[in-house]
């Protein structure tokens, strides 16, 4: 029996399958960043497994997180996605993918990728904690503070430091398996 992290939920295939290939793991694919930084924002105030059960419907109706795409979106695109049972139809966040792509091409701009301008507040080194379960994991830290900060500086939304710590943890700038996991570094 393998064990994993008490988060995984072992009845969602899903789960298990972005559990064992992708949480933890460190992602510089602009692309990659970009969608998990969509999926996070879609995530307030609902569960990770809402979003993940819904995360191919996204895939398409975001046109693969191309945030070149995504940043010149029509009120006819949105109104599109507000139809769209296969995504979460909320108004602001679909707004707010939006503005944020807008706001990724921009850093991509400065610092020459979204890659370079993220991993930057972690010195390009993954964060490797020691927790036990999800229990003891903080919902924010002071990194995930400072890179909430500066995004809502630079004018994106849904990226409050709650919503950055889990993108940390998406995207592997954080590893933060329980100790007792398979995939414990």
């Amino acid at each position: 029996m393998i064990s994993r992290c008490s988060w995984a939920n072992p009845k969602n295939e899903l789960y298990i399958v972005y559990h064992d290939n992708e949480w933890g793991i460190a992602k510089h694919d602009d692309n990659e960043l970009f969608e998990m930084l969509i999926l996070e924002g879609a995530q307030a105030g609902l569960s990770w497994e809402t979003v993940l059960n819904k995360r191919e419907n996204y895939r398409k109706a975001f046109d693969g997180f191309d945030p070149n795409i995504v940043a010149k979106y029509s009120e006819d695109k949105v109104a599109e996605l507000l139809a769209n049972a296969g995504i979460i139809r909320n108004k602001l966040k679909i707004n707010s993918a939006i503005r944020n792509a807008k706001i990724f091409l921009e850093i991509q701009q400065e610092f020459g990728s979204f890659d370079k301008y993220i991993w930057a507040f972690v010195d390009n080194k993954v964060i490797v904690n020691n927790y036990d379960s999800i229990a003891e994991m903080p919902a924010t830290t002071s990194i995930s503070d400072t890179i909430s900060k500066d995004l809502k500086k630079r004018g994106m939304n849904f990226v409050g430091s709650t919503i950055m710590y889990a993108f940390m943890q998406s995207v592997g700038m954080v590893d933060d398996h329980d100790t007792i996991c398979f995939k414990r570094k």
